[in-house]
């Protein structure tokens, strides 16, 4: 056969050839208006439907699925759940347009795609949108139900004895993979039950990442400790040690030594070998100060003394720990007592008392309350926040109190006592006096118009200390007196004093009470009363240079006391002898028969 005669039988095969597979390719190219065959969307077939007849059909079926559960199976846990729940809504548009590009092209591709779809179908899952906040809620939801985490193996201890507790391997909800099964669930056509895919939760902690601890943590407890300096040393038992030891909760941590126990152990160590730090202060006779030196403390230092503790419990032998020891400032030093300038008897005020013996312990707490008070330089005292309210839980007892205008029983009585004395020392000394307000009455064995009452909390005593230096305030308190003084830089200020005589206003008035015990017409004053008066105090305070500081006027006014009055009865009206009128009487009558 010659070289042409085989190339024109290879041209005609060829051609041949390619005639029928274009034959086969339009055999198989059906209409580009519609879906070829094989193709499923979501499990459907849509084969031979058109794209919208396709989508038409996928959307309605999904629609009626909206509102029908899915039964999510977790462990024995079961949840039924609607697509519509959590905003689940496939893309059926774009699973149509995908299935469209698979049987698509020209005549004869178009063809050939088809056939291969006819051999190897093909089951498009479409996109699937979900409300993700929804989702991750749920998801959670059903973790919490199914969720059994891992317990780690522990040390635990019993009396004396510490051992080692097996952990145990727990399960967990995989959260991502059960979020994206629990869309696809609910987007696809079935309502099969479905189950949702669980972990094993191994525990982090194991008996044998524990043996190095559980071997320290009885070596601890295996003997007692001595803590101590020099040759004093004190006991710390092994059941001590036991109810101090504290077990970690992991395997990294190693045992330790604290806890309430720890604390009670060194508190009572602390009131055993401690000196208390003393601040510098002022020793007061009469007008004479004196500067008490103050003296650093010692005190136990605990997070010290128990690192040595637990390393002699770490120890087989020589288990004896250091007690170390820390200076403990005072608050106040010699230095800063010296700045203060607490040097002499600035001013002092006595007033005297009696009473019942209520009036006078309150009269004594309440000065006990404001005495040792330090002022600093600029700073307003004031009396009520110096004491607080005045209660029973502090003390306080009721006693003779003016409560309106009138004497009455109630807490705290005899109060006003010290106010009014510590009024008379600040205005001896010259302070400015910022607040003060007079008693109701007008009492007499207080100097006139310089009385100062209070209330707490809204009537208050207030002064100022405008010396440059610190005052101290003390009260010194007998059965019938007392004494506040305020102590600091002697200013030897000059005080002038101009009281105005009391003034009548309105008089008092009478309130009468009938006695029947008394003759009628009788009367006895019980109490007299007193009018409404007033008064003014002028006090001019001038510095030594003879310079004015100040000039201030207190003004007292003292509502009226009612004159009590007593009053027999009203004489009784006499009664004469009753007559009847002769035309008022009945006529006799006279029988017949």
């Amino acid at each position: 056969m010659s070289g042409l005669t085989r190339h024109l039988r290879l041209a005609t095969g060829a051609s041949l050839l390619g005639c029928a597979v274009v034959a086969v390719g339009l055999v198989f190219a059906g209409s580009a208006t519609t879906l070829a065959g094989g193709l499923r969307i979501a499990g459907v077939p849509v084969g031979g439907l058109t794209p919208r007849q396709a989508r038409a059909t996928l959307e309605a079926r999904s629609a009626r699925l909206a509102n029908v559960p899915v039964t999510f199976l977790a462990g024995r846990e079961r949840v039924s759940i609607r697509p519509s729940e959590l905003g689940v809504r496939p893309d059926w548009r774009a699973a149509v347009d995908e299935a469209s590009r698979e049987g698509d092209g020209f005549a004869v591709l178009r063809g050939f795609r088809r056939l291969t779809l006819q051999l190897d179908p093909r089951d498009i899952e479409p996109p699937v949108r979900a409300y993700d906040a929804a989702v991750a809620y749920e998801v959670g939801r059903i973790a919490a139900r199914v969720d059994r985490p891992a317990v780690p193996a522990r040390l635990v201890r019993h009396g004396l004895a510490v051992e080692a507790v097996p952990g145990r391997t727990g399960r967990l909800l995989d959260r991502a993979a059960a979020a994206r099964t629990i869309v696809d669930a609910l987007a696809s056509f079935s309502r099969a039950p479905v189950r949702l895919p669980l972990v094993r939760d191994p525990p982090a902690v194991t008996v044998g990442s524990l043996a190095r601890n559980l071997a320290l943590a009885r070596r601890i407890v295996s003997a007692p400790v001595s803590v101590g300096r020099g040759s004093a040393a004190v006991e710390i038992s092994r059941a001590q040690l036991a109810a101090m030891l504290e077990l970690p909760a992991t395997g990294g941590a190693a045992p330790a030594l604290g806890g309430p126990a720890a604390d009670a152990f060194f508190r009572r160590l602390d009131r055993e070998v401690a000196r208390p730090p003393r601040d510098a202060t002022f020793a007061v006779d009469g007008p004479k100060v004196t500067l008490v030196r103050s003296r650093p403390g010692l005190a136990v230092d605990v997070p010290r003394t128990l690192a040595s503790v637990l390393a002699a419990a770490e120890r087989r032998v020589r288990r004896r720990a250091l007690l170390v020891e820390t200076t403990v400032p005072p608050r106040r030093t010699t230095a800063e007592a010296k700045a203060m300038g607490i040097t002499g008897l600035v001013s002092s005020y006595e007033t005297f008392f009696g009473g019942i013996p209520n009036r006078i312990h309150n009269v004594q707490l309440v000065a006990h309350l404001i005495d040792g008070t330090f002022i600093p330089p600029g700073a307003t005292f004031s009396f009520n926040r110096t004491t607080g309210a005045r209660t029973a839980a502090k003390g306080f007892l009721e006693a003779p109190v003016i409560i309106n205008g009138e004497l009455q029983t109630a807490l705290g009585g005899g109060v006003c006592q010290v106010s009014t004395t510590t009024f008379n020392a600040a205005y001896e000394a010259g302070l400015p006096i910022t607040a003060r307000t007079n008693h109701a009455l007008y009492i007499s064995h207080y100097p006139l118009g310089r009385d100062a009452t209070v209330d707490y909390p809204d009537v208050d005593l207030r002064f100022v200390n405008d010396t440059g230096h610190w005052l101290l305030l003390r009260t010194f308190v007998t059965d019938s007196s007392l004494v506040v003084a305020l102590y600091g830089t002697p200013q030897h200020r000059r005080i002038e004093s101009e009281t105005s005589p009391l003034e009548v206003v309105a008089k008092q008035r009478v309130v009468k009470r009938v006695d029947r015990t008394l003759k009628p017409g009788e009367q006895v004053v019980d109490d007299p009363g007193e009018p409404e008066m007033t008064t003014w105090v002028r006090r001019r305070v001038y510095a030594a240079s003879g310079k004015l500081l100040s000039d201030q006027t207190f003004y007292s006014t003292y509502v009226a006391a009612p004159e009590l009055v007593r009053v027999g009865p009203k004489p009784k009206k006499k009664r004469g002898k009753v007559t009847t009128p002769a035309s008022a009487r009945r006529p006799a009558t006279t029988a017949s028969g």
